[in-house]
């Protein structure tokens, strides 16, 4: 889970890496629980409100 004040010290080109990452880790984490099965189900919402978190913070930024 990232916390929104280490979120707030990124810049953009940051926030869109790690969104860009997260993405992909909730790809394969959403690949995995179809196929096999996943060990941390958890994840998948941690993944979802890490994005929504980055999104946030980039709009912020945006605005001001």
């Amino acid at each position: 889970m990232i916390d929104f004040k280490e979120i707030k010290t990124m810049d953009d080109a940051a926030i869109e890496r790690k969104v860009t990452q997260i993405k992909e880790d909730l790809f394969k984490a959403r690949m995995q629980k179809a196929t096999s099965g996943i060990e941390k189900p958890h994840l998948l919402k941690e993944y979802k409100k890490d994005i929504a978190k980055l999104l946030t913070a980039k709009n912020q930024n945006k605005n001001k």
